[in-house]
């Protein structure tokens, strides 16, 4: 069999598995596509829709563990526990614990900023091949911040200009040009006018998703339980049938430690519990997404309304959405724009994050013709192309030209 007509399953049809597709397809390789959902109704559908290229400073920080008790204490902050689940995540958050140093943190922005470097141009590769009118807007992205922590929003310019991010401090009156419809609560910000931002986040991956059908791809919607080998061939098992390849992707998100225990590597994957609500009608309000740091929320203007998402909850897979979380977003939205009715929808998605805030992008540490693309963590839909490509180039065994240790797997072993 030439290297061309290898077979390659994927696990996870949202954008991480569909970008892996479509740039395995561009080299030749037979794709099939397993979701036990369909294409982009998770995390792909869910999230703020940014195109976040300069997103490199990391949350394990120095700086972050003087504000936990208070942020956990704050009706209004940016963090919450499900107190059932504590138990669980205790050895996730020791190994977070033991990368919130300054040389630990400064290591992930370092290589979070070589693959966030090549993003965009990642999706322009796949982008130039599907009709994105009216999906995709250039009109940057602005971070604002009241007074306080202002030590932390320091620290973030600082090793961002040190990366050679590119990034424009802002003032009181400027924020006030760029986005009118603000109450004055901010002091400053920063702007990102090369940013981009997707109207609809799910529709533009279901025309990728498209584009990987129309290209000879195949999707089965079936829920994969089982993961083993027949000589090194990866199988794939659902509840009544077997699937062999000759190379297989796990991008399922949050749900990839399901089938990497099966390869006997401990992953510390655990989940940053996410929710939105939208505001129909009012995604005039401002003319760009805008992230309020200090609360650790955004709002985005969708083809849906203003789209208010964030929060970061531990609580694992299992437990409800919470309504304390939804009811922090409503308020905190109402905190900074007037004249917003009732909202509509109420969503709760599931970010996959490791201790370290680096992916893991690579094959897995103890089967050769297994690889990942998970653990993306805020970044995932930034990511995605990225991540595709790069995956797909080791399965093709040709130089990526980057330093690919720091998104291995074996870190972990």
């Amino acid at each position: 069999m030439s290297e061309k007509t290898l077979k390659v399953g994927i696990v996870g049809a949202g954008i991480q598995g569909v970008c892996n597709a479509l740039f395995l397809q561009k080299k030749g390789y037979q794709v099939i596509l397993f979701d036990r959902d369909e294409p982009g109704n998770a995390a792909s559908y869910g999230n703020a829709g940014h195109f976040s290229p300069y997103a490199s400073v990391p949350l394990n920080r120095p700086d972050i563990l003087s504000d936990v008790p208070s942020m956990l204490m704050s009706s209004r902050g940016p963090l919450a526990l499900k107190w059932n689940y504590v138990p669980k995540m205790i050895p996730w958050f020791s190994k977070f614990l033991m990368n919130c140093t300054k040389d630990k943190m400064m290591h992930t922005a370092k290589n979070m900023h070589q693959i966030l470097d090549q993003s965009l141009l990642a999706y322009d590769e796949l982008f130039q091949e599907i009709d994105l009118e009216g999906l995709v807007e250039n009109n940057g992205i602005l971070y604002v911040w009241n007074e306080k922590n202002l030590k932390s929003r320091e620290l973030e310019i600082k090793i961002r200009d040190d990366l050679g991010v590119k990034q424009q401090v802002v003032n009181k009156k400027e924020i006030h040009d760029l986005e009118p419809n603000l109450k004055p609560f901010y002091h400053g910000g920063v702007f990102y006018d090369y940013a981009r931002h997707a109207r609809n986040p799910k529709k533009i991956l279901l025309k990728l998703f498209q584009n990987f059908i129309n290209k000879g791809g195949k999707f089965l919607k079936l829920n994969i339980q089982d993961l083993n080998f027949d000589e090194e061939k990866p199988i794939l098992r659902s509840e009544t049938q077997r699937f062999v390849f000759d190379k297989l992707v796990i991008a399922c998100g949050a749900f990839s430690k399901k089938l990497t225990d099966k390869l006997h590597e401990n992953i510390p994957l655990d989940t940053e519990r996410g929710y939105h609500v939208h505001f129909k009608d009012f995604d005039h309000l401002i003319s760009r997404p805008v992230v309020y740091s200090n609360r650790g929320f955004g709002m985005s203007p969708m083809d849906q309304g203003l789209r208010v998402v964030g929060t970061v909850e531990f609580g694992g897979l299992d437990n409800a959405l919470s309504k304390s979380r939804i009811k922090n977003l409503i308020l905190n939205a109402k905190d900074v724009l007037d004249g917003l009715p009732e909202h509509k929808d109420e969503w709760l998605g599931f970010r996959p994050t490791l201790p370290d805030f680096l992916p893991i992008i690579g094959p897995s540490k103890n089967y050769k013709n297994v690889f990942y693309s998970f653990g993306h963590h805020h970044l995932g839909w930034t990511l995605g192309a990225i991540s595709g490509k790069i995956v797909s180039g080791m399965i093709a065994n040709e130089n990526t030209n980057m330093d690919l240790k720091p998104y291995s797997s074996v870190r972990f072993a």
